[in-house]
């Protein structure tokens, strides 16, 4: 299982193409959030959080995706979600994290030498938490795979699902 973690505000298009392409490659995704029920968009359009953070059991899921928009402001807020985060650090499970996704990693604090990208507005945030930031459409380092914005969902989502399927075919 793949879990996406997110809240009202986040970028659409950062939800809703990891959600289907990784479906189409045999993974069953879940979508949590501060609280169980949907979530809207920036653009208007919901998903539903099968599960709030508190409920997630880290342990059932193989790979983390944190889209970006307004949503990593709220998911950063919950200490679930920020333990969620630090698991699947500690256990080298494959992470995704676009645009504003990042800040969530921030406040998790497992950034320190970590090379990355992320949209150029955080830029400053991910250096000061550790970050190593290069402004490339994806960025891979070890378990965390990490992209700019919505630009660049073809080329993240490629060397995710490839990172996955080495270490966790569906």
């Amino acid at each position: 299982k793949i879990l996406i973690m997110s809240a009202d505000g986040f970028e659409d298009l950062e939800l809703f193409y990891p959600f289907y392409r990784l479906k189409e490659e045999g993974y069953d995704v879940v979508v949590a959030s501060v609280e169980k029920g949907y979530i809207t968009g920036k653009h208007g359009y919901k998903a539903e959080a099968r599960l709030s953070f508190k409920d997630v059991r880290p342990e059932e899921y193989v790979g983390l995706v944190l889209p970006g928009g307004r949503a990593p402001e709220r998911v950063r807020l919950d200490w679930h979600a920020i333990e969620i985060v630090k698991h699947f650090f500690k256990e080298g499970k494959p992470v995704a994290a676009i645009c504003h996704g990042p800040q969530v990693l921030i406040s998790a604090r497992v950034l320190e030498e970590r090379m990355l990208t992320s949209w150029y507005g955080i830029k400053d945030d991910v250096v000061i938490a550790g970050g190593l930031w290069a402004d490339e459409p994806v960025v891979v380092d070890e378990n965390l795979v990490t992209s700019r914005h919505p630009g660049d969902l073809a080329d993240w989502m490629r060397e995710y699902i490839k990172m996955l399927k080495s270490k966790y075919p569906p």
